[in-house]
């Protein structure tokens, strides 16, 4: 706030916001987000095979998805597995249900049969008895999609 003195000895007030402290508070959290964006995302990255006539239905909630990165790591409903601890999550979720016992999957292209194979024998033996495969949609599939609605 500022005092402005005129002339024949009248004062005003002048009140001006001073935005300075904001900006720097805006230009932190900007830079806070960018940095911590990426790492939130970060869980599981795979490049999925592309696939035609695909369900345009997204994964609901109760649905279980096993996803294996580029590297052959395992991931369950997004969140990472420690090594050889895949069977007992998969039948600790699947002795509980008396039906749905359905296994959503998720493995980048560039994977080796073996690892998927092996992933696919894990989930028998814990239990799991439909598997269903998520692809992303080629591009003439995705526009007959779009066209359709």
């Amino acid at each position: 706030m500022a005092m402005k003195i005129g002339t024949a000895g009248q004062t005003s007030l002048k009140s001006e916001p001073n935005v300075v402290p904001m900006i720097d508070i805006m230009l932190v959290l900007l830079i806070i987000f960018m940095i911590v964006t990426p790492l939130i995302a970060a869980g599981f990255k795979a490049t999925l095979p592309k696939g035609k006539n695909l369900d345009p239905r997204p994964e609901g909630d109760n649905e279980v998805v096993l996803g294996i990165d580029q590297g052959g790591q395992y991931f369950l409903n997004g969140r990472a597995l420690p090594n050889g601890t895949l069977e007992d999550q998969l039948r600790s979720i699947f002795n509980s249900r008396t039906e749905d016992k359905i296994l959503y999957f998720k493995a980048d292209n560039q994977l080796k049969y073996g690892k998927i194979q092996e992933a696919v024998e894990t989930a028998r033996r814990s239990g799991v008895r439909v598997m269903a495969a998520i692809t992303e949609p080629t591009a003439q599939a995705a526009l007959f999609t779009e066209e359709e609605e």
